[in-house]
């Protein structure tokens, strides 16, 4: 195992808030997102050319430049509609 030391800002309640509510500590918090983050970049390389090849560029593009419908159910699950 490595040890890692991380400076956090003096108010830093944004994080300890986080680990609260989670019911955990900031170390426990912190090792969680290295392990999905890197879990994620182990994954990438992986996934990416299988998904480019299958899929359909100019169908993807069309997509991105449709404009979005309001009130759908996964903009309230993000918090952008209340």
């Amino acid at each position: 195992m490595t040890a890692l030391t991380l400076r956090l800002p003096n108010d830093s309640t944004h994080a300890s808030s986080h680990a609260r509510r989670r019911g955990t500590s900031i170390n426990r918090l912190i090792e969680e997102m290295a392990t999905l983050t890197l879990a994620e970049f182990d994954a990438r390389p992986a996934f990416s050319p299988a998904r480019a090849a299958a899929g359909k560029g100019g169908r993807g593009l069309a997509l991105l430049t449709k404009p979005r419908r309001a009130g759908r159910r996964d903009d309230v699950r993000a918090g952008r509609l209340q």
